[in-house]
């Protein structure tokens, strides 16, 4: 696999930056430099906002089956190509090449979700108190958004916006991740490919402060939708709030995952354990903060220790890989950190704990046990491969600290009792509950935070709706 030099995507052509400028990209498993991304200047930017407003008003005239027909075969296109952008990003991104070809194919999946929303965003007709007057609620599109995603999802976290954004009829510029910058342009590339028309996507890559504090408040844009942490999505709200513009944020979590005394052990042990390593925990979905029942607590810890010594850590293209390398070089460091302080204030490190080799960033699994409410990573996401198991005495504990903190995006629980079920369904805040499975991130269902954990959903029959505006007509006959 040759893996290419990212460029932007403006108006229907892949070009480079103006004056020539671009960031280097580096494999994670190799700390080699393994290519470039176009850096955008604000004449690129000024160039995309021109194109989104063009392509605004074409594809919002375009029929709603005519725009689900060529996303449908940007879908199909994705497929084609799937194993090839996979190679793409595991290159970039670290993770192995069975989860990358995963990604690529859950993000075609969600393209035909959102097709078929296009021709489902139904408006109303409201009875009216006269004679002879016709009352009606439509679904317009809310116009050009601007998009900002994350480099641990290089794909699912722009599908989920671009699909949505044309679905509803609006055009959209995506700030994509400058670490993992040639996957989704490979997946914007299905879409050029696809015939959607010149200007309705484009792609741009450079510093992203820059480009979100140059791109939202610009009249050109109406919507914003925003994966990332929360102190960044809180300021971007903001700032979108301040010019009265519509906004998604998908932020951080710090997941709970309640394991009751009378739960099925060994299926929460291989379940969470899958869920926990997946891309080496850089998930903001990734179960964290583990409360298991006091009488279930040794079998579990123990079970799920084993597992994470079990895991092959290794560069994503190696054979039976199951983990690859963090993304970056700040990410070690920063998990050291939050392990010595647990350890310092009284946790105890069951295993794992520390970097792998000394060429690229791996780092092992790793398991804390009985670590302090005060501990940093008690508190902060550490974003990364590292679980904390706690026992708990009673339920009421377990929710309690389920609701500690600020963050409600993702929890997990496994339980048999009706009852308990049914007070977990109720008593924990988080936008997302997963009970004896993990059934999240499909694209049919909601997917989205509540508290400090954001604002809005990306999955399901909502998700369309914040690129949607009503307007009501109402006319006398």
């Amino acid at each position: 696999m040759s893996y290419p030099d990212t460029l932007l995507l403006i108006d229907g052509a892949w070009r480079a930056a103006e004056g020539g400028r671009s960031i280097p990209v580096i494999n994670p498993a190799t700390d080699e430099q393994i290519g470039t991304v176009a850096h955008a200047s604000t004449a690129d930017l000024d160039a995309a906002l021109a194109a989104a407003d063009k392509g605004f008003k074409e594809w919002a005239a375009t029929g709603a089956y005519q725009r689900a027909k060529i996303m449908r075969k940007a879908a199909d296109n994705l497929r084609a190509r799937a194993g090839e952008i996979a190679a793409i990003m595991t290159a970039e991104q670290g993770k192995p090449l069975a989860e990358a070809k995963g990604e690529t194919l859950g993000a075609a999946d969600t393209i035909d979700w959102f097709a078929e929303e296009a021709r489902r965003a139904y408006g109303q007709i409201i009875p009216s108190r006269m004679p002879n007057v016709m009352q009606q609620a439509i679904k317009m599109p809310v116009g050009p958004v601007a998009a900002f995603t994350p480099w641990n999802f290089p794909l699912n976290q722009v599908v989920r916006k671009l699909s949505a954004a044309l679905a509803a009829g609006c055009s959209i510029i995506v700030k994509g991740p400058e670490e993992t910058p040639a996957s989704p342009a490979a997946m914007m590339d299905c879409f050029v490919e696809a015939g959607v028309p010149a200007g309705v996507i484009n792609l741009v890559y450079g510093v992203p402060a820059e480009i979100s504090e140059y791109l939202i408040p610009h009249p050109v844009i109406k919507k914003i939708s925003f994966t990332g942490s929360t102190p960044v999505g809180k300021h971007l709200h903001a700032l979108a709030g301040a010019h009265m513009k519509k906004s998604t944020m998908e932020l951080g979590g710090h997941a709970p995952v309640i394991i009751a005394g009378d739960a099925d052990i060994k299926a929460a042990v291989k379940v969470m354990g899958l869920s926990k390593w997946r891309n080496a925990g850089q998930v903001c979905v990734s179960p964290t903060r583990f409360m298991v029942e006091e009488n279930v607590y040794d079998e579990f810890l123990d079970g799920f220790v084993k597992l994470a010594e079990g895991i092959k850590v290794a560069a994503g293209t190696e054979e039976g890989a199951q983990m690859g390398p963090l993304a970056n070089e700040r990410r070690i460091p920063a998990l050291q950190e939050l392990i010595a302080d647990a350890v310092e204030r009284g946790a105890t490190l069951k295993t794992g704990g520390e970097r792998i080799g000394n060429k690229g960033q791996f780092f092992q699994p790793t398991v804390l046990a009985n670590v302090p409410t005060e501990a940093r990573i008690m508190n902060e996401e550490p974003f990364g491969p590292v679980a904390i198991v706690n026992p708990f005495s009673t339920l009421d504990d377990a929710i309690v600290e389920a609701n500690r903190l600020e963050f409600g995006l993702a929890s997990y629980a496994f339980a048999r009792d009706g009852g308990t079920i049914a007070r977990l369904t109720r008593e924990v805040e988080a936008g997302m509950l997963t009970i004896n499975h993990n059934g999240l991130a499909l694209p049919e269902v909601p997917f989205g935070g509540i508290k400090d954990s954001g604002i809005g959903t990306e999955g399901g029959s909502e998700a369309i709706d914040a690129y949607l505006v009503t307007k009501f007509t109402t006319v006398a006959y």
